[in-house]
């Protein structure tokens, strides 16, 4: 009897040697560590075989860790085992961590984030969106909500998508196609949402240690890929809408099971309370708030703080920009404790700390994380490796002549293999962005544009792997309708989803390159380095 007959059927197939090589790899926090020694290692080797990269430089003053003469800029390999950087490196821990633009953007969204949903605000949100829904247009409007929700981080696995089984369950409709609407809605259709919210800022503040390898004065737009994550909601909605009602359904047969007793208790959940209502409509209020008063700081006559005066074009609005992620924070704050406390779920200030300290705590493992790939990211900088590669494989690049959208495509191809085994797109994109954002800087592409293709690639994965964190959860759910469901079940039920958002997402790239579409306020597809010209 071979090993491939008595291995488990989830573990057999292309899908089971998925699972057994993701189980191989460590936690990310681990890989970190094993990609710093990997580091320190090359570096070595480059500065001993004396590596090195020039471009054309127009500046007076040359960046950190580069040599400025003849017009030229020159990088080259510093090794990280020398006293210089050894010495950096134990005495900057502290700056290196705490100076890390990721973090502080998390951690100011989180504490803000935490206070509405522990009040119930985000769960009252999306139960009250799918109240009273009809049940034509149930599909689309499960879509939308799942991929508004991610502003609610991960609460959406836990509430939409056992209360899409329940809303499908309750008119007839197959409980698993619910699942199937909802999960493809909410990790399937990851990089898609109406506003910006905490990913993107996260997001785009590793593109922007990446880009300033290249433009030191390179400054992130939160609102950077609005336009595109709003296409995906766009174009996504109707898939999920087609490929559930025309080919999964169709697929799981009639539902005529009777509802028992414990399918009423939660369709009894799924209506608001009157406090609930009230709070909702505080919320709105308070929202309205937050709005006029960021719309004040830009248009007060005379006393304009979000509007640089001193500036023209786009760059005056870069205050604003930089703006958003308190206004996220003073939201979240805001409309989590009024609706709170007119549900009771907020009784004085204590409770509001309590919850933001709460919400701290949920991202102590994200805040180890960190550290390591803090201090990943800067070490790479001192080494000079990233503008070395980046440099040499632009020059690469542009010998071949490959077009802007095959480059694109690559990398939304390659953010997807890696995401059948890493299922954090930070972890990824820490890593990825050092490389393919100064890299496609030089040749033209912006960094908004490059961030937008990686998380469209992160993005359809997440359903076609059983790696996914949640997929267990998920796999719960389904099984409390259908003992009979596996994880192979599962990952067929949610693959044509799957391929169909591939395509979708490698048809968008393409279409906004080669209609240079604006990514959002602002954010084009092409860049021009404003100090370097491309190799």
């Amino acid at each position: 009897m071979t090993a491939e007959t008595i291995r488990p059927a989830r573990q057999r197939g292309f899908l089971g040697f998925v699972e057994r090589a993701g189980n191989l790899l460590p936690d990310p926090t681990i890989i970190f560590i094993y990609l710093i020694v990997a580091l320190m290692l090359v570096s070595a080797l480059g500065a001993a075989l004396g590596w090195s990269a020039s471009l054309p430089y127009s500046g007076k003053t040359a960046p950190a860790n580069a040599e400025l003469a003849n017009g030229m800029l020159t990088y080259r390999a510093s090794s990280l085992f020398s006293a210089e950087n050894i010495a950096r490196l134990f005495t900057e821990m502290p700056k290196t961590y705490a100076s890390f633009t990721p973090l502080g953007i998390v951690l100011t969204i989180m504490m803000g984030a935490a206070v509405a949903e522990r009040s119930g605000m985000f769960f009252a949100l999306i139960r009250g969106s799918l109240r009273n829904t009809p049940r034509r247009y149930m599909t689309p409007i499960i879509a939308v909500v799942g991929m508004v929700s991610h502003h609610a981080a991960d609460a959406a696995y836990v509430v939409l998508i056992p209360m899409a089984a329940v809303l499908f369950a309750s008119v007839g409709r197959h409980p698993l196609a619910g699942i199937a609407a909802a999960l493809a809605a909410v990790s399937g259709g990851y990089a898609g949402n109406i506003m910006p919210g905490q990913l993107d800022v996260l997001l785009f503040g590793f593109t922007q240690e990446a880009a300033r390898i290249v433009e030191p004065g390179w400054t992130m737009n939160p609102l950077g890929n609005w336009y595109f994550i709003l296409g995906i909601v766009v174009f996504f909605t109707p898939i999920v809408w087609f490929v559930t009602d025309r080919i999964v359904e169709p697929r799981l047969g009639t539902w005529n099971e009777p509802v028992d007793d414990e399918l009423r208790a939660d369709l009894e959940k799924g209506e608001l309370s009157d406090d609930e209502r009230r709070g909702l409509r505080h919320a709105g209020v308070a929202a309205l708030f937050v709005v006029a008063l960021f719309a004040a700081l830009c248009l007060w006559p005379g006393y304009t703080p979000f509007i640089d005066q001193s500036a023209e074009g786009p760059i005056r609005l870069q205050p604003l920009y930089g703006s958003i992620i308190a206004a996220l924070f003073l939201l979240f704050l805001l409309t989590g404790a009024v609706f709170g406390r007119a549900v009771g779920t907020v009784k004085n200030s204590n409770d509001i700390i309590a919850m933001m300290r709460e919400g701290v705590k949920t991202i102590a493992p994200y805040l180890v994380f960190v550290f390591f790939a803090a201090h990943f990211v800067a070490m790479f900088n001192w080494s000079g490796i990233g503008p070395i590669v980046a440099i040499s494989g632009a020059e690469k690049l542009q010998g071949m002549g490959l077009p802007a959208p095959l480059l694109l495509v690559c990398v939304l191809l390659l953010s997807s293999l890696l995401d059948l085994f890493i299922g954090s797109a930070t972890a990824k994109w820490s890593v990825l962005s050092s490389v393919v954002v100064p890299m496609f800087m030089l040749l033209g592409i912006s960094p908004e544009m490059t961030t937008a293709a990686y998380r469209m690639g992160d993005s359809y994965t997440n359903i076609m792997t059983p790696l996914m964190s949640y997929f267990p959860l998920v796999l719960v759910f389904c099984q409390r309708w259908d003992k009979s469901m596996g994880v192979g079940s599962l990952l067929a039920l949610m693959l044509p989803y799957a391929l169909c958002f591939m395509a979708t997402g490698i048809l968008m790239v393409v279409a906004w390159v080669g209609l240079d579409l604006p990514l959002g306020p602002h954010a084009g597809v092409f860049y021009q380095v404003a100090a370097h010209a491309a190799p």
